[in-house]
This record gives C-alpha cells, sequence and structure tokens, in this order.
C-alpha cells in the first residue's frame, strides 16, 4: 500500500516530520517499508515553454524546438509525437543527471541540441513513455520542476499485516495518523448527490450469505471519453495505479481514498435484474483480463438474464464493462462476506485489489458513502444525469461489543496504564468504549474486522500508548539449577551423535505430497490440509523417510556423490484419542521420530580403502552406535519403503522402535537414483533413554578362546543361535560371536556351515583347558539338541 503525503493531508494535518511519523506507524504495528520522494533530486531540470517548432532537416520523426528556460530560448532536437508550440514540460538542460546519464550538448542528425524536453519516464514519474510530461499551465519557465510537479511529496510504502484491512486506504492510515500524532481527523463523509432523473435498475440478492448489501445507482448522459484530469491522474500514479479511463480512473481513486472497491457497468449492455448468487456448475464468464473462467456453486457471482457477468468482490466481466463510448452506466457498491472471497481469486491463478480488500472485509457502512464520492467525481469529469441511489440490504454482520478487563490489561502490557489513559486510546481510535466496574466495554466499528476478543482491545492499547514506552524488565526469580537426569539423553545430545557419524542435519515440511505416503509408509489414508500451502504438499507426513529421498534426490541432481542427511521431526498418525506431550489433537498422534539416510560410496574417497557402496551393514552400526548403551535386535520384516530380502525391524527390550533397510527398487527406479539408499527411522524416545552404566570387575588373566564350526539348516537364525546360549549357565563365558559365514556346494543341501567364537575367563583364576572344553561342548550340546546343529570338523 503506498500513500502520498498530500492526499493523506487532505483527511489529517500533523506536523511532525515524515520520518519520525514513519517511525511512529512502524511502531504502532503498520510497518512503513519506505519513506521517500516522489523522484529523485532532478538538478538541473526545469520548466521550459515550447516557443516554436520546426521540422528536423534530416528526419521526419524529430522536431527542432525553440525553448524559454527562463532566460534566453534554447534549441532542443525533440522526438515526442505531442509536442507543440506553446506547451510547457520538463527540460534538462546540459550537466543534469537523469538515471545516472549526464544530458549534455550534442547534435543530431546535424542539428545542435542543448538539452532534452522529458517524459515522466526519463524523471522516473511513472512508466508513460508515449511522449512529453506536459506540466500546469501556471508553471512559470526556468523554475525547478520539483516545484512545478510538487516533487517534494513523499510516499509511504506500507506492509500490512492481514488483519488490518480497514488501512487499504487514505483514510483508514488518516485514522491511524490521527490516533498517534493527536491531530484531528477532517470531515470526510461525502455530501449525498441529489438525483436529476428517476432512473434506476432492478436488483437482487438470491444469496444473502455471500452479499448481504448491494448499492447502485444509474448516472444517464455521461462522456466516457473525457480525459482523467491531470491530478487524480497524478495521484494515483504515486499510489502505484495506472490511469486507464475515466470512469475506471474514478473506481480505483475512491478505492484507494475510502477503502471501497466499486465497479462500473454499461447499463446499456446489461439484460434484466443484476442478481447476487452462487454460481451453477457449467457456467463460464469471461473476465475482465481476458481469462475465461468456469464458476461452481463455491463462487459468488454477479449475474443477470444472461447468466455470470462478473465474478463477486474479484473482478467484473467483459461482456458488460464500461468504455469510451459508454453512455449510461451503472455503478456498484456492494459488501460482501470476507468468507465468500477469501481463496477465489488464488483458485483462478490471480489476484486484484477487489479480492484483496474483500477477502480482509470492507466496511459495510461505506457502501453509500462510495457511490456519493464517486457519483460527484464522474460528475464534475464526464457530467451526466445521477438517477436516485438503491441500498438493498439483506443481511450485515453482527458486530458483537468486546470487553476487555482493566486489570488484565495491565497484566498482559506489563504495566500499570490507567484506566484514563485507556479510555483517551479508545477515544482517539475512533472506538465508542463504556467503562463500568474496572472493564470497558468496546463496540466495534463497521470498519474494524479485527476487534473480536479482548486480546484485540489490549493490543490497541499497547500499541497506541506505545510498545517502545513498555519499559524492558527481564524476568526475575530465583536462579536454580536443575539437576541433569543421567538416564537420559536429550534429543540435541541424539543430533550430535549423527553430527559425530558424518550425516547432516535437514530441516523439512511436515505436509508432503500423497504419492510419498503411499509409496514409503502404505499410507493410503494420510492426515490431508484443509488449504495446503500447495497443491503437492497437500497432506501430513507419517514417515520421515520421503522426506529424506527427496533431499538425497535434490543433492544427486546438483551431482554430490556421498550423501548422508538425517532429520528429526514429528510425524502425523491418525488415532482415536492420542496425547504427545505438551501437543494434543483429538484423533492425531503426533511422535518425534529419527530419521537418516546415506547415498553413494561409504567412505570418502582415499588411497587407504577400496571404494565401495554404502549398505545395510554401515547404517546397522551407524544405529547401533546411537542407540549405545543399549543393546537392538534386528528382525527381517517387510515394510513398503524397503527391500524386500534387505529390511529389518529394529526391536529393543522385545518391542519395535523403527525400522532399518535399502529402498524398495521400485522406488529407487520411480525416483531416479542410480543406486539404492539404505535408511532407518526409529522412534526419537528410543534414543533418549539411556541406561546407567553397570561397573564390572575387569579380570587381569588371560582369557581362553575356543572356535565352534556347525552345520545348520539354513532356516535357522544366527541370533536364535545366540539367544539360546542365554538358558544355560556357563559363568566363564564370556562372549560369542559369529566371525564366519559360508554356504555353497560344497555343503549338503539345505545347510549352511556358522563358525563361532568363544571367548572365556575367570576373575579368580586362570581357566583349565578341561573347563574350557567343558563349556564349549555343553554349547555343542544345547545347539545339537535344539536346532540339530551338526559340529564340523
Amino acid at each position: 500500500m503506498i500513500v502520498p503525503e498530500y492526499w493523506l493531508r487532505d483527511f489529517v494535518d500533523w506536523s511532525m516530520p515524515m520520518d519520525r511519523l514513519a517511525r511512529e506507524l512502524t511502531m504502532a504495528g503498520l510497518e512503513v517499508e519506505a519513506c521517500e520522494p516522489v523522484a529523485p533530486p532532478l538538478p538541473g531540470v526545469v520548466v521550459g515553454e515550447v516557443l516554436s517548432v520546426a521540422r528536423h532537416p534530416e528526419a521526419n520523426k524529430l522536431s527542432v524546438c525553440s525553448v524559454n528556460a527562463g532566460g534566453k530560448p534554447v534549441q532542443v532536437v525533440c522526438g515526442a509525437p505531442n509536442v507543440r508550440a506553446g506547451m510547457k514540460a520538463p527540460l534538462a538542460l546540459p550537466g543534469a543527471k537523469l538515471g545516472g546519464r549526464e544530458i549534455k550538448a550534442a547534435a543530431l542528425r546535424g542539428v545542435a541540441s542543448n538539452g532534452m524536453l522529458c517524459s515522466a519516464l526519463e524523471l522516473g514519474l511513472s512508466e508513460d513513455q508515449a511522449g512529453l510530461l506536459e506540466l500546469p499551465a501556471a508553471a512559470r519557465p526556468g523554475s525547478g520542476v520539483r516545484e512545478a510537479l510538487a516533487l517534494e511529496e513523499r510516499l509511504l510504502s506500507l506492509k500490512l499485516t492481514p488483519n488490518r484491512g480497514d488501512c487499504l486506504s487514505v483514510l483508514g492510515v488518516a485514522r491511524e495518523v490521527a490516533a498517534l500524532t493527536g491531530a484531528k481527523l477532517k470531515a470526510h463523509a461525502p455530501k449525498p448527490v441529489a438525483a436529476k432523473g428517476k432512473a434506476k435498475h432492478p436488483l437482487r440478492i438470491t444469496d444473502a450469505e455471500g452479499c448481504g448489501r448491494f448499492a447502485g445507482r444509474v448516472i444517464r448522459g455521461v462522456d466516457a471519453a473525457a480525459p482523467t484530469p491531470d491530478w487524480m491522474r497524478r495521484r494515483l500514479e504515486r499510489a502505484g495505479q495506472r490511469s486507464i479511463s475515466a470512469l475506471v480512473d474514478v473506481t480505483n481513486y475512491v478505492m484507494l481514498e475510502l477503502g471501497r472497491p466499486l465497479h462500473v457497468y454499461d447499463q446499456d449492455k446489461l439484460s434484466g435484474a443484476i442478481d447476487v448468487r452462487w454460481g451453477r456448475a457449467g457456467e463460464k464468464v469471461l473476465l475482465l483480463n481476458g481469462q475465461q473462467v468456469e464458476v461452481d456453486s463455491s463462487v459468488l457471482c454477479i449475474t443477470d438474464d444472461s447468466g455470470p457477468i462478473g465474478l463477486a468482490g474479484i473482478m467484473g466481466g467483459e461482456s458488460t464493462k464500461a468504455e469510451t463510448t459508454t453512455r449510461n452506466l451503472f455503478l456498484e457498491s456492494a459488501f460482501f462476506f470476507p468468507g465468500a472471497i477469501a481463496g477465489r481469486a488464488r483458485r483462478y491463478g490471480f489476484s486484484s485489489d477487489a479480492s484483496h480488500r474483500f477477502e480482509r472485509g470492507v466496511d459495510f457502512e461505506s457502501n453509500v458513502p462510495g457511490i456519493e464520492r464517486a457519483t460527484k467525481l464522474i460528475l464534475e469529469i464526464c457530467g451526466g444525469e445521477p438517477g436516485p441511489t438503491v441500498d438493498l440490504v439483506k443481511r450485515l454482520p453482527k458486530r458483537k461489543p468486546v470487553r476487555m478487563r482493566v486489570a488484565r490489561a495491565q497484566k498482559v502490557i506489563g504495566m500499570p496504564i490507567r484506566k484514563t489513559e485507556m479510555a483517551a486510546v479508545f477515544k482517539r481510535l475512533g472506538l465508542p468504549a463504556r467503562h463500568k466496574s474496572g472493564s470497558f466495554t468496546v463496540q466495534p466499528p463497521s470498519f474494524r474486522f479485527d476487534l473480536e476478543i479482548e486480546e484485540d482491545l489490549i493490543e490497541e492499547v499497547a500499541r497506541i500508548h506505545g510498545f517502545e514506552n513498555i519499559p524492558a524488565n527481564p524476568p526475575r526469580g530465583p536462579a536454580k539449577m536443575a539437576a541433569l537426569p543421567e538416564a537420559r539423553r536429550s534429543l540435541h545430545a541424539v543430533r550430535e551423535r549423527l553430527a559425530a557419524r558424518d550425516y547432516q542435519e535437514t530441516i523439512n515440511f511436515a505436509f508432503v505430497e500423497p504419492a510419498w505416503e503411499a509409496d514409503f509408509a502404505g499410507n493410503a489414508h494420510p492426515v490431508r490440509l484443509l488449504n495446503p500451502i500447495a497443491s503437492h504438499a497437500s497432506v501430513m507426513r507419517s514417515t520421515l523417510l520421503g522426506s529424506l529421498v527427496a533431499n538425497i534426490r535434490a543433492n544427486h541432481a546438483r551431482r554430490l556423490a556421498r550423501i548422508r542427511v538425517f532429520e528429526v521431526g514429528r510425524v502425523y498418525l491418525r488415532e482415536p484419542s492420542a496425547k504427545d506431550g505438551p501437543l494434543e489433537v483429538a484423533g492425531l498422534r503426533q511422535p518425534v521420530r529419527v530419521a537418516a539416510a546415506a547415498f553413494g560410496p561409504a567412505l570418502e574417497e582415499q588411497w587407504g580403502t577400496p571404494a565401495r557402496a554404502v549398505d545395510f551393514f554401515d547404517l546397522k552400526a551407524d544405529l547401533e552406535a546411537l542407540l549405545a548403551p543399549r543393546l537392538a535386535r534386528f528382525e527381517a520384516a517387510a515394510h513398503p519403503a524397503l527391500h524386500p530380502g534387505r529390511a529389518a525391524r529394529v526391536l529393543l527390550e522385545g518391542a519395535p522402535v523403527g525400522w532399518l533397510g535399502e529402498l524398495h527398487p521400485r522406488w529407487q527406479q520411480k525416483y531416479e537414483l542410480p543406486q539404492p539408499p539404505v535408511l532407518f527411522e526409529v522412534e526419537a524416545a528410543s534414543l533418549t533413554e539411556a541406561p546407567l552404566p553397570r561397573p564390572t570387575h575387569c579380570s587381569r588373566l588371560p582369557p581362553v578362546i575356543r572356535d565352534i564350526a556347525l552345520l545348520v539348516d539354513t532356516e535357522v537364525s544366527v541370533q536364535a543361535l545366540l539367544d539360546s546360549v542365554r538358558e544355560v549357565e556357563l559363568p566363564i563365558v564370556q562372549g560369542v560371536r559369529l566371525f564366519d559365514f559360508y554356504q555353497g556346494p560344497n555343503l549338503p543341501p539345505g545347510k549352511k556351515s556358522l563358525a563361532f567364537r568363544v571367548v572365556m575367563q575367570d576373575t579368580e583364576r586362570t581357566l583349565t583347558d578341561a573347563e574350557a572344553d567343558s563349556a564349549r561342548q555343553a554349547l555343542v550340546e544345547l545347539w545339537g539338541r535344539r536346532f540339530a546343529a551338526q559340529q564340523r570338523a
């Protein structure tokens, strides 16, 4: 929103400097991004009066002009098509600088030119380059062009939050300036324009839940081809609007001034009564931007007997637009409920000034004043005979009074602001307020859609009082050093462990593509978003694996060969009712998970180790190190995201806590990866528990080692053999581990060979060979009895 200073002063005349006003507005919540003059200094650019115009002897499109610059006439060669004797235009004399370019005396096609007559584009005032910028007739030749065009005016560029739709107008900003500076807000209600004819156009509101009020006026006999006055064109351009035609410029002017969007129809193109209703399937409308859209029952339309002629609150239609040949017009001023307009323009891939305002809420009491202001301007510029204003009211918003407790406001703000000052704030803001029994009751005005709850009024008090005037008192409390639980580690410590193992952390959006949920979680019914920020990110994730695969794809596309990434984040699972820490959502569980993925070489390129691709056991080792000192078990199982034969369920104390495996070949091909990444995903709670270490006696005596080679059925797992060791009491056995595996043609069918190393040790004495052999034999007999294992020679 760009607000020209002089336009703003039409409503409120303040005394403080503009830079200070910009700071006050910013501190009050209306962020001022820039406060700059209309144009750069423009030294050497003066008012020039064209005395005569002659054709250039060597160029048909150039003219040789004699220009009065306040002294002796100067000769200037000009190519503008609108140059003529008697006009006044900006003249850049030799030495002037425009856009970093210095103007010099030169010869153009053999004719001397001592300066340059300028367009608005060359001065940096607008995008208009059709011809010379014509100055007012009263401008004095030789005087500075800044004075003639009031270029000392400052422009305020405001960045407004979505709740402050009331400030999308000069009047709205003027209310804020008056409240902040104490200056008086000038009377701004337009005077009614008396009807001179009886012409009316029939109106109807079929769907009042979308349109609560519709006002209109017929003006007959207008000259729509009349030029827009310079003063209006200049204000529109400085506010960021391009001048189009007199009628369109008037509606834009009223919208910027009062915040009231209007629309002008050619009445002769209307077929029957205007009706505001929801669209119907199959109906189409060609809009003013040349786009044809199809509407449905969720889109509010302006219609006549021919069907839709515009999208309500968004854009008018091509079939009924007012043109320079229009003689009779119908002026529309309606109130549309924000919920009926929000999101509709974005659905069709565009936005408009009207939709931007209606989505945030437009003053529903400004319909008739907007028509009166526009009528006055149209009659002044285009002439015509106005008919009576028709104001059809069906349903208006019910603004409930809002109560604010004084004590509550003081507590929230953090300082004892007196109730008299609070009353003064409400008065300066134009908010009707009554004080009774320690609280204020405020009736929100029709233009303030953001005042609904007590906290809204507290905010108004705080910002008008001045956030900078609220003392910054640091909280005081007894310093207490809380003991860190030894049996738990923080998620930050988990992140440090992963980073130490050469992984880099990623942070991804929690809303993902539906295809990711189907591919990586087998989830056909994920939690869907009602209003996604993008059409492809429309569901909440139930796994972190999809995001990590996307990270690998993005990095691989940028030619990174070795990629190791991890993420700590929440997933969203449907459940009847669940809680997860401080977050609670009915029917939704939101646990924190930790996931990692590795792709490419297992190690950085080096001379000491042959290059090999990362595999299942590399990530298994990383996960075991992450879980330490807790020992995990890994069971072969199927997961929709993982390779059927290279995936495992992770178990801790018999309970499943996650998954580990290689990406499924189907998804590797679909997501165009040259080799499969290896991934794991586990519950964060399993990583944050860290049992206290248990000290054991360290033996000073040498261990005894025995090897056992067995022949077992291929269905027998190594883990089952190791688990069975706990069933026999062999106190001298300190550890059993697999060190060799063989399966091939030299063995009987259905058999495999396993070799275990048994470490035996006592803390009090040296073991004898007989004791070691007895323990070894006990293990062989156990495995033979339980698994039909045969000892190999």
